[in-house]
């Protein structure tokens, strides 16, 4: 990618769609609101989850209640146009594997990725905001389905752990915590990861990489020890 293309994306990965205390995208929706500014249309992609319909309709409502309509993807004929079209995507989540495997069911990856270097805003939560990364090779969740391969987006350098969660001192619990587990993976890997704790938001504009929201996040990079960033603070020294 060009240094042109990369001074063009924007996105909003957000670690989690919705924050303890407050409903469905509180938390993040004066990033969404920035970052969306005139647009006035999102198209909304369901597939992490199985009831696409009533995810849409989630989606639909929330995205109404701040002055934005949406379409969502799976009930369009033809999903390549829809996102060629888009003034925005908005990327849901819900099952990291069950969303890969959709794409490249849609053959939907690298439509993404040629809208999001001409401009398009991404929004992703949760599984949306791990399937920007590279692979997804750092989620969380189950493979309850296998994805053609873990290669993801690739709309930004680095990986991202949702939902991350720090190790807590008065836990019983004597299995691998999620720093031992990234860890792990640097083992085998070079790319480095931020770990997003809930509340927290990666703000990508100009080439810039902003955290937001109301959390830090924990950066993991092979033969370094874990680096803690608070939001308003920009991480790319951090992602190489």
């Amino acid at each position: 990618m060009s240094d042109t293309q990369s001074q063009m994306k924007r996105l909003l990965l957000i670690s989690n769609s919705t924050l303890h205390g407050s409903g469905y995208l509180d938390h993040a929706e004066p990033e969404i609101r920035e970052s969306l500014g005139s647009s006035k249309r999102v198209l909304f992609v369901p597939f992490a989850l199985y009831d696409r319909d009533a995810y849409a309709a989630q989606a639909r409502k929330r995205f109404e209640a701040m002055g934005y309509e949406l379409d969502s993807i799976h009930d369009l004929a033809d999903a390549k146009n829809a996102v060629n079209r888009a003034e925005a995507i908005f990327m849901g989540g819900g099952n990291t594997f069950r969303l890969l495997q959709s794409l490249y069911q849609a053959d939907l990856l690298l439509p993404i990725r040629r809208r999001v270097a001409e401009g398009m805003l991404y929004i992703g939560s949760s599984a949306g905001a791990v399937v920007a990364a590279p692979t997804i090779n750092t989620t969380n969740d189950m493979p309850i389905v296998q994805p053609p391969s873990f290669d993801a987006l690739g709309l930004i350098r680095f990986q991202i752990n949702a939902h991350y969660l720090d190790p807590d001192p008065n836990s019983a619990h004597m299995g691998e915590t999620r720093e031992v587990r990234l860890k792990q993976f640097l083992e085998e890997n070079e790319i480095p990861v931020v770990g997003l704790r809930e509340g927290c938001i990666v703000r990508v504009e100009q080439g810039v990489h902003l955290l937001k929201g109301k959390t830090g996040a924990r950066i993991f990079r092979r033969g370094f020890e874990p680096v803690e960033v608070q939001p308003e603070s920009t991480i790319d020294h951090l992602i190489g």
